[in-house]
């Protein structure tokens, strides 16, 4: 019998914080997802994910918005601009490392065919990745350009799907299955609320390091495989299915991607500064970060719309200023903590949604099982 799959907090898990209406990245008014889920004879397990600041009609409006690196053995492209100007105004595309070239182009594309008014001469697409070389077939040419721009098109606001799904299609996360997970906090500020919302593609951690609601389901989760005599179960190796060590992997290998999102009123060091909370939300999850994990942050900020805009300048017209309407440096703290509930969640959400999936050379890698987490936290903390 199929196991039924479902949300860490659908499983009774008691976590801090107060969610959104879809414990979702889409919680954040204008915010939209979409995916495009690649499964195709035993080789492919892949695919793409995007995430509209501002929806497909809101592309080339920026965002406030600032990036982080916990490690940076992986690659955000264009995050030089990020840096530079403070802001976002294009689709955040997810994928696996080698298909960041023919998303970029894909998102070229699009662009010049939904929105050739902006920036005709010039575009820096952002485009980032994780690792599914265990399940995929990654050196082949499964995702084009294509690919990129149908995830765009199927973007949408609302519940989010999960777990194998887009650009987490492939991926592994606590030596588990892991992939795409999503969730959201409100923040109340005054009489205003916002929302905080993460976005994650979990491709990271080694099994005896995950941690649910402060207990070591890791740790657990090794010693009964070891139990029960199945050396392939109990940790990162060997041959009889689930993540074993076949590509000379070292255990926590892989990344992670977060995309946080709020309607708070940011500046861009802001949003820099709460990239910088995210991995104390990865760190509640028990990873303690590894060198071949490149870990890469994105957070923007929907307020201040008519702001840090960059285009050529008309000749004759007079000279302009903006203004940005901002939550003050020593009133940040809320949004922070909000950042680090909902990146925990997510990941969670990565991987109590996800299913056993088999790929690339009989690879086979299984998903958490349930029990260990249902009613957590219990008295095995």
């Amino acid at each position: 019998m199929t196991e039924v799959r479902a949300r860490v907090r659908e499983l009774g898990v008691t976590l801090t914080g107060e969610p959104g209406r879809w414990n979702a990245i889409t919680d954040v008014p204008g915010v939209e997802v979409g995916h495009v889920t690649l499964i195709e004879g035993e080789d492919v397990r892949t695919g793409v994910s995007a995430v509209l600041p501002r929806g497909r009609d809101g592309v080339g409006v920026p965002c406030a918005a600032g990036w982080y690196a916990m490690n940076g053995n992986g690659e955000m492209t264009g995050t030089t601009w990020v840096e530079e100007s403070g802001s976002l105004a294009v689709p955040v595309m997810l994928t696996n490392t080698y298909a960041v070239g023919p998303v970029h182009r894909g998102v070229v594309e699009w662009v010049r065919e939904h929105r050739a008014d902006m920036a005709p001469e010039w575009l820096l697409p952002l485009v980032t990745e994780t690792w599914d070389g265990h399940l995929n077939d990654i050196h082949g040419a499964a995702v084009g350009p294509a690919h990129a721009a149908a995830a765009i098109d199927a973007a949408a606001p609302g519940p989010v799907a999960e777990g194998c799904v887009g650009g987490g299609t492939g991926m592994r996360c606590y030596g588990f299955k892991g992939g795409a997970g999503t969730a959201s906090r409100v923040v109340a500020y005054g009489e205003d609320r916002y929302t905080v919302g993460a976005y994650v593609q979990a491709n990271f951690g080694a099994r005896d390091e995950l941690v649910v609601a402060g207990v070591p389901v890791g740790r657990e989760a090794a010693l009964r495989a070891e139990a029960a005599g199945d050396a392939g179960t109990a940790g990162e190796s060997g041959d009889t299915g689930d993540t074993g060590d076949t590509d000379g992997i070292p255990p926590g290998a892989g990344s992670v991607v977060v995309i946080v999102a709020t309607d708070a009123p940011l500046l861009p060091g802001q949003c820099k500064a709460l990239a910088r909370r995210v991995p104390m939300g990865l760190a509640r999850t028990g990873t303690a970060g590894s060198h071949f994990s490149g870990d890469l942050f994105l957070v923007f900020s929907t307020a201040n719309e008519s702001a840090l805009t960059s285009t050529f300048p008309v000749k004759g017209a007079p000279a302009e200023y903006e203004t940005m309407r901002f939550v003050p440096w020593g009133r940040i703290d809320p949004f922070g903590t909000a950042v680090v509930e909902a990146v925990e969640e997510a990941v969670l959400n990565a991987l109590t949604t996800a299913t056993t999936t088999t790929g690339r050379a009989g690879h086979r890698v299984p998903a958490l099982p349930l029990d260990l987490v249902r009613g957590l936290p219990s008295s095995r903390r």
